[in-house]
């Protein structure tokens, strides 16, 4: 099976085609909304992770969202860039278009949902009509580009004699790409296997594109249905960064890679992923989106390769392919962990920053981290890498508007706490004092005054990077305003200053928000 691809070429039929959506569906999802500096760091991080395509955006949703698309489209120069769109949406197809003009390779991805219950229910159309707005679909995004995706939305809950007529008409309108996606995690790998088999075997013209699956993790099988899809023909792949998206989220882009790594004795496939980034761009992710990865996440938690047991001990002391099926090298973690100290200079922080691959920090961004690793080194005995990853990423992300200047707490059992609080707003820096039941109220509600906001605090989590009581503190702060919800992270030495950095970098995430809308459903 090989493939003439309009973006790649001929494509051999063991190479794998990884198509990365962190910044469309994972972006989607409550609280991960990224501005448009978050979202080109990451999109060039994933350009120089080897990702073969980036979903950027959805371009008609906002005026942001087409600002996104354009911008890494002009920036990304390794990667396909994707943009979104409605099949039948009026301004879908045409937006999307604009938005990947300047890119060096454009890609777009229009769907339309195919199963009976959503063409009943939410679209409201008949099958037949459908099939005219798959047409018209693909045929428009035909005229801004010869690489276009077609997608069948809960294209694994549709009838398949049904489905083989959409996948028929996409091809003949012009789709290179056919994806099948397991919109809510329902299917099992058996049922994968047989769709993308019927597929292939049935519909005219099959053998001159790429399948593509794209599966969510409502029941924990996204990426079991990922590996079924490959086996049945698919050669592309569709996931994200720790696996974030709607709901449980979509398959994880670091678990399929070293699926495919570790096993390729009996799924022969490769791709271009560069293994070794693999931690840090999950490091990266959880410090833009506020969220942590559970620490018994596969490839990129903390407890991936930690061993307790004696006998697991024993046994990698030993040999450590024991209990060690890759190498924690192979996908960024490091056998070292004890790093720099008080007396450390510019050039041994700049050196140990290199190594961790934080090489691409302008002047301004390494002296603000430098300050803050020799105030911490000044606080705390031992500095791990995870307390340099913390304070760095912490300096590094982008603070928008909004930005923590100074912070000063009293509190205690015999007066109300009050905080006086120094934020810079827009370049200005604004100053407030405020009182409340303890040093985090009080601190949080100088916030308020200085940026008056509606926004209601649903999560106030606080947990230690490393061990001991002199632990860097790293705060998540979830905040809901009119049913739009955002989550922000900070770190500190100080927890209340960790707080109020949390506190933040959510509220400037939440003014990203505010100007984003989803589009409404088709109807006939």
């Amino acid at each position: 099976m090989t493939i003439n691809h309009p973006s790649f070429g001929r494509i051999d039929e063991n190479r794998v085609i990884i198509f990365d959506t962190t910044l469309r569906d994972g972006e989607q999802s409550p609280g991960f909304s990224m501005n448009m500096a978050e979202k080109l760091r990451m999109a060039e991080a994933l350009g120089d992770l080897g990702v073969d395509v980036i979903e950027a955006g959805f371009p008609v949703a906002s005026k942001g969202d087409f600002d996104s698309v354009a911008q890494i489209a002009q920036t990304v120069k390794t990667a396909v860039v994707c943009a979104l769109a409605r099949s039948g949406g009026k301004n879908d197809i045409a937006s999307a278009g604009e938005a990947i003009r300047q890119a060096k390779r454009g890609r777009i991805h229009n769907f339309i949902s195919t199963s009976p219950l959503h063409m009943k229910y939410k679209l409201r159309m008949e099958p037949e009509t459908v099939l005219e707005v798959i047409k018209a679909g693909n045929t428009a995004a035909r005229q801004f580009t010869d690489d276009v995706e077609w997608s069948a939305e809960d294209g694994s809950r549709t009838d398949p004699d049904f489905l083989c007529r959409c996948v028929e008409a996409a091809i003949k309108a012009g789709a290179t790409t056919i994806n099948i996606p397991d919109t809510v995690g329902y299917s099992t790998p058996e049922d994968m296997a047989r769709i993308f088999a019927d597929l292939r075997a049935r519909v005219p013209g099959a053998d001159g594109v790429i399948f593509s699956t794209h599966n969510h993790n409502d029941l924990g099988l996204a990426v079991a249905n990922t590996v079924a899809a490959l086996r049945a023909g698919a050669r592309q792949i569709e996931c994200t960064i720790n696996g974030i998206g709607e709901r449980a989220g979509n398959a994880a882009l670091e678990e399929i890679v070293m699926v495919l790594r570790t096993r390729h004795d009996v799924l022969p496939y490769i791709t271009g992923i560069q293994t070794e980034k693999l931690l840090k761009m999950s490091r990266m992710l959880s410090t833009i989106t506020g969220f942590d990865v559970q620490p018994n996440k596969a490839i990129v938690g903390r407890n991936a390769f930690a061993h307790e047991s004696g006998i697991h001990q024993d046994g990698i002391l030993k040999n450590a392919a024991t209990y060690e099926i890759m190498t924690p090298e192979s996908v960024g973690w490091t056998r070292s962990s004890l790093v720099l100290g008080k007396h450390s200079g510019r050039a041994a922080f700049r050196d140990k920053l290199k190594a961790m691959g934080y090489d691409a920090l302008d002047e301004a961004q390494f002296n603000d981290a430098f300050n803050r690793f020799k105030d911490l080194a000044d606080r705390k005995k031992v500095i791990y890498d995870e307390d340099l990853v913390a304070l760095v990423d912490d300096e590094v992300r982008d603070h928008a508007r909004i930005r923590f200047v100074a912070l000063d707490v009293s509190a205690g059992s015999r007066r109300p706490a009050q905080a006086e609080l120094t934020l810079e707003v827009d370049g200005r820096e604004e100053h407030a004092t405020a009182a409340g039941q303890g040093p985090v109220d009080a601190a949080f509600n100088a916030i308020r005054a200085i940026v008056a906001h509606d926004a209601t605090l649903q999560l106030y989590s606080v947990g230690a990077v490393t061990e001991g009581s002199d632990a860097q503190a790293r705060t998540t702060v979830r905040l809901e305003e009119g049913g739009k919800m955002v989550d922000g992270q900070g770190a500190d030495a100080d927890t209340l200053v960790s707080a109020v950095r949390a506190y933040v970098h959510a509220l400037n995430k939440l003014l990203v928000k505010r100007d984003r809308a989803e589009p409404a459903e088709l109807t006939a």
